[in-house]
């Protein structure tokens, strides 16, 4: 029988979100039905409400999110009721051309739910990838379900439902960041402090984050960047250069999303070396560089989706080095906050006061 909940929409573009009954359908074949306890607040659904990704609207906010199955399809049995899940939107096939090649992170046919999430009226919503997890529960495909130790608090493990597993995933994943490397991070906020955790993890001899606000950057000395770059009065290219003998970094990661932040990033790394794009741009957004350039400076202009995770091997991995004490994910929470305050959230989030609002139930 169909459930009525609370849930959180974007019903046009730019319009203030609000909150409205959500009708959420019993699990078909292949779907599971998720009483969320806690969803972070990310950027990418504030570009859903801003008409960044589509026009589909109206949209059911929300995608990193954690909580406990409740029900699934009968033909289900990867999960069943009672599992501590998080919630993850690359739902591999098992059988397009990537899977079948041994890449599932490439996945070209990923899973979500069959049937439709409804306003009281009927309206269909669109689920923001797929999840829609601004909601008391909701309906995604069955492997978007990825099971952890349930030990671990539910606003820190949803976290890797999008923006920590993007940045951490875009140094180890992407970047494939090494012992001894240099990298440099541009744009200090959830993702990139992130990719600062993660080039640490990976062993990276100097982590150089680049940011225009001082609080930002301060907060990634803690995550463990060495060295950091105010580019609002400090040209981050020749910055970056100075750091690192006059070479640049040997991965240089993205996470602002915007052509004048990736021109810095491509002309600060060094020759051969790595650029990471795991900011999202916008649809309108250009790039231009010089063609010689890109044949004469080599090495690799790598995009990191979801920071080429397999969510399968690397959120089990992830939640088990929080709970050793060898990442600390719950320092990436600034506040948990309820379900009427999102709109808030995203004022917060555009003004850099918070790294993660998080919505708990």
């Amino acid at each position: 029988m169909a459930q009525q909940v609370r849930g959180v929409v974007a019903p046009g573009k730019n319009e203030p979100v609000r909150i409205e009954t959500i009708v959420v359908p019993d699990p078909g074949p292949g779907e599971a039905v998720v009483k969320v306890q806690a969803c972070g607040v990310c950027h990418t659904d504030l570009h859903y409400k801003q008409g960044g990704i589509n026009d589909d609207y109206p949209f059911l906010l929300g995608h990193e999110a954690a909580g406990i199955v409740e029900s699934v399809g009968d033909d289900v049995t990867d999960v069943a009721p009672g599992d501590f899940v998080i919630l993850n939107w690359r739902a591999v096939c098992g059988s397009c051309r990537a899977c079948l090649r041994g890449r599932p992170w490439y996945c070209f046919n990923t899973h979500n739910a069959t049937q439709k999430m409804t306003l009281l009226d009927g309206t269909e919503l669109s689920p923001a990838l797929g999840i829609g997890a601004f909601a008391e529960k909701t309906l995604v495909a069955a492997g978007q379900c990825t099971k952890v130790d349930p030990g671990v608090s539910p606003a820190v493990a949803g976290l890797l439902g999008c923006g920590v597993m993007a940045g951490i995933g875009a140094a180890i994943n992407t970047g494939q960041v090494g012992r001894g490397d240099t990298v440099a991070v541009i744009g200090c906020g959830g993702v990139g402090d992130a990719a600062v955790v993660g080039a640490r993890l990976a062993g990276a001899a100097r982590i150089i984050a680049v940011d225009i606000d001082d609080r930002k950057l301060e907060t990634a000395r803690t995550m463990g960047a060495t060295h950091t770059v105010n580019s609002r009065s400090t040209d981050p290219v020749e910055a970056i250069r100075e750091l690192t003998g006059g070479f640049g970094a040997d991965v240089v990661i993205e996470a602002v999303g915007r052509p004048e932040t990736y021109e810095q990033a491509f002309y600060a790394r060094d020759l051969a070396g790595t650029v990471v794009l795991v900011g999202v741009p916008t649809p309108e957004m250009k790039l231009e560089l010089p063609l010689l350039d890109v044949f004469g400076r080599g090495g690799s202009l790598k995009s990191s989706w979801y920071g080429d995770c397999l969510p399968s091997r690397d959120f089990p991995m992830l939640i088990d080095l929080h709970q050793q004490g060898r990442i600390d994910l719950a320092a990436f929470v600034s506040e948990t906050i309820e379900l009427g305050d999102v709109e808030k959230a995203f004022v917060r989030m555009h003004e850099g006061d918070v790294l993660r609002s998080v919505v708990v139930f």
